[in-house]
């Protein structure tokens, strides 16, 4: 069959025919697209060649990443392509516009036709190429202590993905084993048991994420979780221990504590601070004198009568009792309701004016089981036939009471006799200072310096005169009277020292502080710059402060400047307790927070101790004649007194290395003797022959009283030694010691050898006046004697006449000089002491007693009565004036 060509419209009569929508699917990096439906295209004309066959599929959209490609012209059948690799995360649909063109009439595509525009929509299918990542490098978060947490906090991650199945994330992990933690799908940790801020401070938790196509994270994160303490209102920034070192003055307690409200508003905080030295000494840090050194060093009226002195043959009626000093030379008496003590008549003050003052320190307890029983301190009653009491001072039931009975002559009308106190002191197991200044019939107490008056006074008539003779008792009262065998009764128990009694005089205010007062306390530095709206007050004693303020922070800022001083150059070593009480109000309310107490210590560390040391000449050899002289002889011209420090430069082995400490010039350190007492070792000195002088007076042996040591040089150097009879005395030696704070640090043992040199030994030593030092003794050197005698003649009688005559004559010549020589030595420390006595040195600080009886006890004096053959002490002055070296001068 031949076909006939008719032009070219004759055979293209119709359109291609394609669906008017399609719908693919391509997956992220194919080139593929899945249609729905098939890209087919459909032309009437078919089978007329070209006519009916399709050529090509156009896609209008120049964005469209797409092309599409004929796969059988024949049939229609096409293919839609990705041009390149097509990314879901960029774009996840496609729209455009597809056409199907045929083949047009002929070969070269002339008179094609189009079909209509049909819709395609591509969506990109993804794959799961990323992993989750979290949003946080790490996470921190803080919890308290002792709660269970639904939602600690919570991680996210994040997938790039653009699928929702790839995109999100279906679950969190914990990678770390053994944590108290758990996390649920989204990413809330929550505890799984109580933290403890003891037992863990600290957590970090590792978690990982999944994908929901069970992609994990290349990297897990590390949270890390802070547990907090409870928070409890409370001082914070305190230290439990602070070291004091002596010498420092003052130390601050608190330098960074502040006070912990957890957020609560207070509108006021009181705070009080409290020193307890009650374990120190009687009560606290106190100077460690002999009680009449301290009155003289507080200026206190003197004529005062101590009942309770160290034990000593002349004050032996203190010996039976029982005492405990163990606590830094202080002298303290103990009564257990079995001991008292009679103080002796010629002791005992006489005739009490209506002007007199008893004191004494104090520890007292309650006793439940004797509250019926007076206890009595000091007691003056009948000591026979009959048994009234004249004066007494007693506890009775946790009161203290003075009872004072007037006699006839003095007062004849019903008058105050019994004075009563109610305190809280008096039963509280601690140290405290008493004082009761009679005026009569005024009667005031002073405890700790604080005043007070009696809640009861009653009256009494006055005591008929009589005979009888009065019995002073300490401990105890004596019943002498109206009893078949003479006893003690109502005892005391507790303790007691310093209790004295000055008739004629009371003590005023200023010194009766001064007695009491405490070297170490509570202080406050700069007190200018407290914080506005701060009130404070100390106690008398400065051991107790109290704050208050409104503002918190000028209260931190208060509490901060709160010190510990100590004043004493050789402080108690030890503890110190503090205890720190705080309340606070709230606005409206009257209580709010409660602020718990808290107890820290002062460590006051062993201070560097002096070393006392007495240098001079040791060793005198005079002639018998200088004993004899007007002067005598000066036993310690040549007196040094100098003290060093001893601190420690460190530790080894155990073993303290100890090093000078430089304080002064030269190591030397400037403080205070007590005493210096001077021994007279071997036989006694014989009072009719042979004494010590001090200025023409007798010389005690103790020098005694706080002063200085240069002040001690210049009196010991002024003690003069005369024998009347030395050639009936053998050489002598005298032991100089010296102390201070009451025996605590004592120097070194000095001991003088004195040499007398007796007519006899004159003649044998006439060399001595031509000699290079004053006791050398010159033997003629043989050279002169084999001048005289040559060996090689024998002197002739001539010879011999002329030597002897030299001889006579060169013994009168030397006799000549030293007798002039000794003139002129007696005649120099003659003028010396004239000197001496002209010395522009004021000594009336000095205050001599003699008392050849005198044994000091601890820390004191120890003399031996007369006539034994062992060392004997010799009295020389406890000296010292407040401030001044005018002090009045007892000659003994």
């Amino acid at each position: 069959m031949n076909f006939v060509w008719l032009g070219p419209g004759s055979m293209n009569k119709h359109k291609p025919w394609i669906e008017t929508s399609y719908h693919g699917v391509i997956t992220e990096n194919m080139d593929i697209v899945q249609l729905d439906p098939p890209l087919v295209a459909l032309d009437k004309d078919a089978p007329v060649p070209y006519a009916g066959e399709i050529c090509a599929f156009k896609i209008h959209g120049l964005e469209a990443p797409f092309e599409a490609v004929v796969l059988n012209g024949t049939s229609g059948e096409g293919q839609l392509r990705a041009r390149g690799l097509v990314d879901c995360e960029l774009q996840k649909e496609y729209t455009f516009i597809i056409q199907a063109h045929d083949c047009g009439a002929g070969p070269g595509g002339t008179g094609g036709k189009k079909s209509h525009k049909a819709v395609v929509h591509i969506q990109v299918n993804d794959v799961n190429e990323f992993s989750p990542v979290f949003r946080e490098a790490q996470y921190h978060v803080a919890v308290t202590e002792g709660k269970i947490y639904d939602n600690i906090l919570q991680v996210e991650a994040t997938d790039q993905d653009c699928s929702p199945q790839y995109s999100q994330i279906c679950n969190y992990q914990i990678t770390t084993s053994n944590t108290p933690f758990a996390i649920d799908r989204n990413g809330n940790i929550r505890n799984t048991e109580k933290l403890s801020f003891d037992k863990q401070q600290q957590y970090e938790v590792l978690v990982t994420a999944f994908d929901c196509g069970q992609k994990r994270s290349t990297e897990s994160v590390a949270v890390h979780i802070y547990v907090k303490p409870v928070c409890k209102p409370g001082w914070q920034g305190w230290d439990k221990r602070v070291d004091y070192e002596p010498g420092t003055g003052s130390k601050q307690l608190f330098p960074k504590m502040n006070l912990e409200t957890c957020g609560g508003l207070l509108s006021s905080v009181r705070t009080t601070v409290e020193l307890q030295t009650s374990h120190i000494g009687k009560g606290c840090d106190r100077e460690t004198y002999s009680e009449k050194s301290l009155q003289k060093l507080c200026g206190a009226s003197s004529g005062s009568t101590d009942l309770l002195p160290a034990p000593s043959t002349s004050t032996n009626w203190t010996a039976s009792l029982v005492t405990d000093s163990e606590r830094d030379s202080d002298l303290i008496f103990r009564f257990d309701g079995r001991q008292a003590a009679k103080i002796p008549d010629q002791v005992v003050p006489q005739n009490l004016t209506d002007q007199f003052t008893v004191a004494t320190w104090m520890k007292h307890g309650p006793n439940p089981g004797l509250r019926a029983e007076k206890e009595t301190l000091l007691c003056n009653s009948d000591k026979t036939e009959m048994n009234r009491h004249h004066y007494s001072l007693y506890v009775h039931n946790c009161r203290l009471v003075f009872l004072l009975r007037r006699d006839f002559i003095q007062v004849d009308t019903f008058r105050p006799a019994e004075f009563h106190w109610k305190l809280d002191q008096i039963c509280d197991k601690e140290w405290h200072y008493y004082v009761i200044n009679v005026e009569f019939p005024v009667v005031t107490l002073y405890v700790d310096g604080v005043t007070y008056d009696p809640y009861l006074v009653t009256d009494d008539w006055p005591i008929h005169p009589s005979q009888i003779d009065v019995q002073l008792t300490v401990g105890a009262c004596w019943q002498g009277g109206e009893v078949t065998k003479p006893r003690f009764t109502q005892y005391f128990r507790g303790s007691l020292s310093g209790l004295t009694i000055r008739p004629g005089k009371i003590e005023s205010q200023k010194v009766i502080s001064c007695l009491q007062a405490c070297k170490e306390g509570l202080d406050i530095n700069s007190l200018e710059s407290l914080g506005k709206g701060i009130k404070f007050h100390f106690n008398p004693a400065q051991s107790i402060l109290v704050m208050e303020g409104e503002d918190l922070e000028n209260m931190n800022a208060a509490l901060r400047k709160v010190s510990y001083i100590n004043s004493r150059q050789f402080p108690t070593p030890g503890i110190r307790h503090l205890h720190i009480s705080t309340s606070v109000q709230c606005f409206g309310e009257d209580t709010c927070i409660s602020i718990p107490d808290i107890d820290a210590v002062v460590m006051v560390l062993q201070p560097s101790e002096p070393r006392i040391t007495i240098a001079g000449v040791d060793r005198l050899t005079r002639p018998a004649a200088d004993l004899r002289g007007p002067a005598g002889l000066t036993l310690f011209q040549d007196l040094h007194i100098i003290s060093t420090m001893l601190g420690r430069e460190g530790e080894r082995e155990g073993e303290q290395v100890l090093r000078p400490v430089v304080q002064a010039s030269s190591e030397e350190i400037i403080h205070n003797l007590d005493y210096c007492d001077i021994l007279v070792l071997g036989e006694e000195l014989r009072p009719e022959q042979e004494s010590l002088q001090l200025q023409r007076r007798m010389c005690p042996p103790s020098l005694s009283g706080v002063d200085s040591m240069s002040n001690y040089e210049q009196v010991i150097r002024q003690v003069h030694y005369y024998n009347w009879h030395p050639a009936q005395t053998p050489d002598r030696k005298f032991r100089l010691t010296c102390s201070e704070l009451n025996g605590r640090y004592t120097s070194n043992e000095f001991t003088l050898e004195i040499s007398v040199l007796h007519k006899s030994e004159a003649g044998e030593n006439v060399n001595h006046m031509v000699a290079p030092s004053q006791y050398m003794q010159v033997v003629p050197h043989l050279a002169m004697v084999h001048s005289l005698y040559p060996t090689h003649r024998v002197p002739s009688a001539a010879t011999v006449v002329i030597v002897i005559c030299i001889a006579a004559l060169v013994v009168v010549v030397v006799l000549g000089i030293y007798r002039i020589h000794l003139t002129h030595q007696q005649e120099g420390r003659s003028s010396d002491t004239t000197k001496e006595r002209e010395l522009d040195w004021d000594d009336s600080a000095l205050n001599i007693t003699v008392n050849p009886m005198e044994v000091r006890g601890r820390g004191g004096l120890k003399t031996k009565p007369w006539g034994r053959n062992k060392g004997r002490k010799v009295s020389v002055v406890r000296t010292r004036c407040w401030n001044s070296l005018k002090c009045s001068q007892d000659q003994g």
